[in-house]
């Protein structure tokens, strides 16, 4: 994974709430083994008119071209449904870094940290202050800080994240390679219960 430390970008903003995973990434497409091209089918219902790509429905944003950038602004609840690893996948692969909204399903935070995804659970208000920014508006995450921070006003809210993960993400580490990082100690702590 790409290790995340400051993301400076314009946003998308997607103004709905409830979105599941069925709606970020159709289950139609998702017969791939690999990570790679789901992109192109996120929020495929939704962005094209009858399943076809040389029909883009205009009002949705992700078809607007003032609307750009590394971060996804979603309404309340994102995430929510079946347990689908692939809407990580397809966010990630449309070339978003993070995601923010007020809530998140569990089980979709879970996989968007585990696949180099940042969500950012913010306030209500903090979240329609975002909403209504225009589409020239650079938010600013820093995950060492743990701040989201609008451009144009300087309001700035604090977010959670779980240490574990955030050590993770600011290195590019899977679980795996968290394991393989710490190996010395873990090597170092076995000598020692053995002799003890």
């Amino acid at each position: 994974m790409n290790p995340i430390r400051v993301i400076t970008s314009r946003f998308v903003p997607i103004n709905i709430e409830n979105i599941d995973t069925d709606q970020i990434i159709p289950a139609r497409f998702l017969k791939a083994t690999t990570r790679e091209g789901f992109g192109k089918n996120l929020f495929r219902d939704w962005r094209y008119e009858n399943d076809d790509e040389n029909q883009p429905k205009p009002d949705f944003p992700l078809n607007q071209s003032q609307y750009t950038g590394e971060i996804l602004v979603a309404g309340k609840n994102f995430g929510c449904g079946s347990s689908r690893e692939h809407a990580a996948w397809s966010i990630l692969d449309a070339g978003f870094r993070a995601v923010v909204s007020s809530f998140f399903a569990d089980i979709f935070k879970n996989n968007a940290l585990n696949n180099g995804v940042l969500p950012v659970t913010v306030s209500e208000d903090f979240l329609q202050k975002i909403f209504e920014q225009d589409s020239t508006t650079t938010l600013t995450i820093d995950l060492e800080k743990q701040t989201i921070t609008i451009a144009k006003t300087g309001e700035k809210e604090y977010f959670e994240i779980n240490d574990y993960k955030k050590t993770c993400l600011l290195n590019g580490y899977s679980d795996i390679d968290y394991l393989l990082s710490i190996k010395d100690d873990i090597i170092s702590y076995e000598k020692q219960k053995v002799i003890n």
